[in-house]
Order: C-alpha cells, then sequence, then structure tokens
C-alpha cells in the first residue's frame, strides 16, 4: 500500500535530512515547482546522496523532474529512484520517449525499469486520460488540481475539481493502475479535519492514497486510506462465512453475494504484511 507520498524540495538539505523520520509510504523528492531554478542543477546533481538518505527507513523513493527533462530522469535513475513522477504530461507519447531515453541507462546499471507516474494538469489531458492510461511503464496517474484550475481560469475548489480529478481516476482504473489523489486541492496542509474527511472520501472512490506537502499530514493520510479495524473485522466475518455458505447469503442484515465477498478478501489482502 502507497497511502501516503510526501514532498521534499531536492534541494532542502534540512528536510531531506528528516525526510526518512515522517513515516511516509513513499519519499518524492522534487526538483521542480518546490526548487527556485537557481538550485535546480545542484538539487539533480545531488540526487545520489539524498535518494537514499529519504528512503533509508524503506519509503519508497520518487523524484518530480521537471517537464520533458532527460537529464533529471537519467539522474534520478542512477540515484536508484524506484519511479519518476513526470508532470504535465499530454499524450501518452510524453512517456513512450522518457521510457525509451531511460532504457540504455537501466541496462547500463542493470537496474530494474523505472515506474512512471503521469501527473495530468490541464483539461486537454483530462480529456485524453484514458489514452494516458495505456502508455508502457505506468504505475499511476494523479491530477495537479492547481494547475489544472489555472488553466481553466478557475480556482482550486473541491467542486472545481471533482469532476476532474473522478475523470482521470477512472481512468486509472480502467487500466489498472493506482489512483493518488483527493477531491481537493493539497495546497491548504492546515486544514487537518478536511483532509482526513477529504482522504476518507477518496477512499471510498477506490484512490489508493495521495501527495502532500507537509509532513503533519502523512499520519491523516496513512489513516484516511487504511481500512479501520471495524472494516476489517466485517471482512473477515463475510470470508468466514462464504466458506461456509453457498450463493448469496445474510450476514447482518446485509445480503453478501460473491462481489461483496471478492471485495471483503481484496480488503484483508492489501493488509496483509
Amino acid at each position: 500500500m502507497i497511502r501516503s507520498l510526501l514532498y521534499v524540495p531536492a534541494h532542502a538539505e534540512r528536510f531531506i535530512a528528516k525526510a526518512h523520520q515522517r513515516q511516509a509510504d513513499a519519499i518524492i523528492l522534487d526538483l521542480e515547482d518546490a526548487v527556485p531554478p537557481e538550485h535546480k542543477l545542484a538539487a539533480r546533481e545531488g540526487l545520489g546522496a539524498s535518494v537514499p538518505s529519504v528512503g533509508q527507513a524503506g519509503a519508497q523513493v520518487f523524484v518530480r523532474i521537471n517537464a520533458a527533462s532527460i537529464e533529471d530522469a537519467l539522474a534520478a535513475c542512477r540515484a536508484g529512484a524506484v519511479g519518476l513522477l513526470v508532470p504535465k504530461v499530454e499524450r501518452a507519447a510524453d512517456l513512450e520517449r522518457l521510457g525509451e531515453a531511460l532504457e540504455p541507462t537501466e541496462r547500463e546499471l542493470g537496474r530494474s525499469p523505472m515506474s512512471l507516474v503521469a501527473i495530468l494538469e490541464d483539461p486537454g489531458a483530462v480529456l485524453e486520460a484514458r489514452a494516458i492510461a495505456r502508455a508502457p511503464r505506468l504505475l499511476a496517474l494523479a491530477t495537479g488540481g492547481e494547475d489544472l484550475a489555472l488553466a481553466l481560469g478557475g480556482q482550486p475548489t473541491p467542486d472545481v475539481l471533482r469532476l476532474p480529478k473522478l475523470l482521470v481516476h477512472y481512468a486509472a482504473k480502467a487500466q489498472g493502475l493506482l489512483s493518488w489523489g483527493m477531491l481537493r486541492s493539497v495546497a491548504d496542509y492546515t486544514d487537518h479535519e478536511g483532509i482526513s474527511a477529504a482522504a476518507r472520501e477518496a477512499r471510498e472512490h477506490g484512490f489508493d492514497g495521495a501527495t502532500c506537502v507537509h509532513p503533519g499530514v502523512v499520519p491523516l493520510l496513512n489513516a484516511g486510506f487504511a481500512p479501520s479495524a471495524e472494516e476489517l473485522a466485517w471482512a473477515q466475518r463475510v470470508v468466514v462465512a462464504a466458506e461456509q455458505e453457498s450463493g448469496a447469503f445474510a450476514l447482518d442484515g446485509r445480503m453478501i453475494d460473491a462481489p461483496v465477498i471478492a471485495r471483503a478478501r481484496a480488503l484483508l489482502a492489501v493488509t496483509k504484511p
């Protein structure tokens, strides 16, 4: 399970030094928006040290590259990052070219192919989400809410972001990919009550996790995207009862049939260590 993905500016040594203590399932070393232009080169060159540093407690490490930057991608590959967050993706060909550029370095290093996460940030990309989801190497899709609202000439309110985020989510799930995000902006990291509610809502829709920009949000995402003790107990009762019944049956006043049993088994499977 990747419930929480914490953005860490790749040039900020004091944030990098503590990132492994934040209990995030994944760390995203950011070479894009969080890094001033004058620090981008140093941030890229520092990945060889920062990737193992932030991943030392077991978090998966991704790097958000600058749009279409092959140099960023190759540096992340050499540093050992598991994957790339690719911003401003507009078509599947953007990802195909990136994958082709990575192949020689991956073969040289003898490492496994890097996974890609496409971030869709404009209306055209949202409408192309199903085609983008078929690109090779994709692990997940996400929507860049702030940039999307800007492109729309609108505001990044939950009402504005709900439909496009769901469209991208549906495209991811239709292709069997992970889907990361909440039906709101992640910019207001001080609204803990709202974030907790949004994480629970996103999980109800089938989102797998979400990114955040502040370590204080990590435990909210870890809790919001994880099943509760009550859900796990229910799932266990369903699975036990299903082994003793054939066809549909009643449990706790509800009809239990094949899709419900499958959901219960899936819930127990993803929580196994």
